[in-house]
């Protein structure tokens, strides 16, 4: 008799150029033959979750992350509520992924973000693609809020870092986390180390991701950059390590496998 297999749902969780390491972590998933049946995102897992959605192969969205750089997404802003504005995100990724809506998508996908005025969750799963996006990846302080439906998105990291729950309630019997904001004390950078180091911990454990998850791969990124590029082949690499992995792990639950 043939058993059917578990749906599995996917939490990407935020990073910012950390994200890169998502890329492996979908490769090696890939490569197994592991199914995604949902994904849930929080800020760059949003970016990554939208093209695996529209259907992007792990090659075409490595190719897309070769387009990715600040001055394509961020434009300086003078209004006071953010050093930039992530108004050209919305043109970058209509451009790329054709100005989707999430009923377009052929994967099911939910965006994460942080209502500022009301302080608590969106969750977003209708409409269109891009403005969620931008609202999820708009670290407040830095980036401007996005405005969506009369409210004021920012990041969604504050709110669920790695969207394990969103994910489960979407209909995902099985939810793997993918964790990419792996702590770090940096020796060079003495007292403010300490203090990074502290916010990491806080925020990647917001929305108890990280606890909840069936599966949770944190590739060994502790202490990597969230700004620059240069290790971005780094980050994709031991993104896909972390995931093979788990392979084994994944497929028995899957698909009940009994071993490798």
């Amino acid at each position: 008799m043939m058993v059917q297999r578990r749906t599995v749902g996917l939490a990407l969780g935020a990073g910012a150029i950390r994200g890169f390491a998502h890329i492996g972590v979908l490769m090696a998933l890939t490569e197994a033959g592991i199914p995604i049946d949902y994904v849930a995102g929080s800020s760059v897992g949003s970016l990554i979750g939208a093209a695996v959605c529209r259907g992007f192969s792990t090659d075409e969205i490595l190719k897309l992350s070769d387009e990715f750089r600040w001055r394509r997404i961020a434009r300086p802003t003078w209004w006071g509520q953010g050093l930039v504005s992530f108004a050209p995100l919305e043109t970058f990724i209509n451009r790329f992924l054709g100005a989707p809506r999430f009923d377009d998508l052929s994967i099911p996908l939910a965006v994460v973000a942080t209502d500022v005025d009301r302080d608590e969750m969106v969750v977003i799963t209708e409409g269109a693609v891009a403005p969620a996006v931008r609202g999820s990846c708009s670290v407040a302080g830095l980036v401007s809020p996005t405005p969506w439906e009369g409210r004021r998105l920012a990041d969604g990291v504050y709110v669920n870092a790695v969207p394990v729950s969103v994910a489960r309630a979407m209909g995902a019997d099985y939810v793997i986390g993918v964790d990419v904001l792996k702590p770090s004390l940096r020796p060079n950078w003495g007292l403010v180390s300490h203090l990074v180091n502290a916010f990491e911990i806080a925020l990647r454990h917001s929305g108890g991701g990280t606890e909840s998850a069936d599966c949770l791969i944190t590739p060994d990124i502790g202490g990597f950059t969230y700004l620059r590029y240069s290790k971005r082949g780094e980050m994709i690499e031991r993104g896909k390590r972390a995931a093979e992995e788990k392979i084994p792990e994944i497929r028995a639950a899957v698909f009940g496998e009994s071993g490798g």
